[in-house]
């Protein structure tokens, strides 16, 4: 056995390894951040942090009409929505930073 090929092996593993702390850190830090999305005008606004949890919803008083609660909940379902969709691509965009744009099948609770 050729012990280049061990070294060369050895200094992989660590890369993996570094690579993998790497993406844990990376994950708490993305879990931490939050996004705001806004519908109506910013009649609702609401905040969703990268591990995809609603942190908070805000709702402006003129925005509840006893008479048209649907419309408040067409316009939080577009808030939550679009919220989802900016955490997905924020969480992405920080990935994207630690493994170099590599094609990265889905890890659960990594990537998608």
């Amino acid at each position: 056995m050729n012990l280049g090929n061990m070294g060369n092996m050895g200094k992989m593993m660590e890369m993996v390894q570094k690579m993998q702390q790497d993406m844990e850190r990376l994950q708490e830090e993305i879990d931490e951040k939050t996004v705001e999305a806004r519908a109506g005008g910013g009649a609702v606004r609401v905040i969703v942090n990268g591990a995809m949890e609603i942190v908070d919803i805000e709702i402006a008083p003129e925005a509840v009409d006893p008479d048209d609660v649907e419309m408040l909940r067409d316009l939080i379902i577009a808030a939550v929505n679009e919220g989802m969709r900016a955490a997905r691509e924020m969480v992405q965009e920080e990935m994207e930073q630690i493994t170099g744009g590599l094609n990265l099948p889905n890890i659960p609770g990594i990537t998608g």
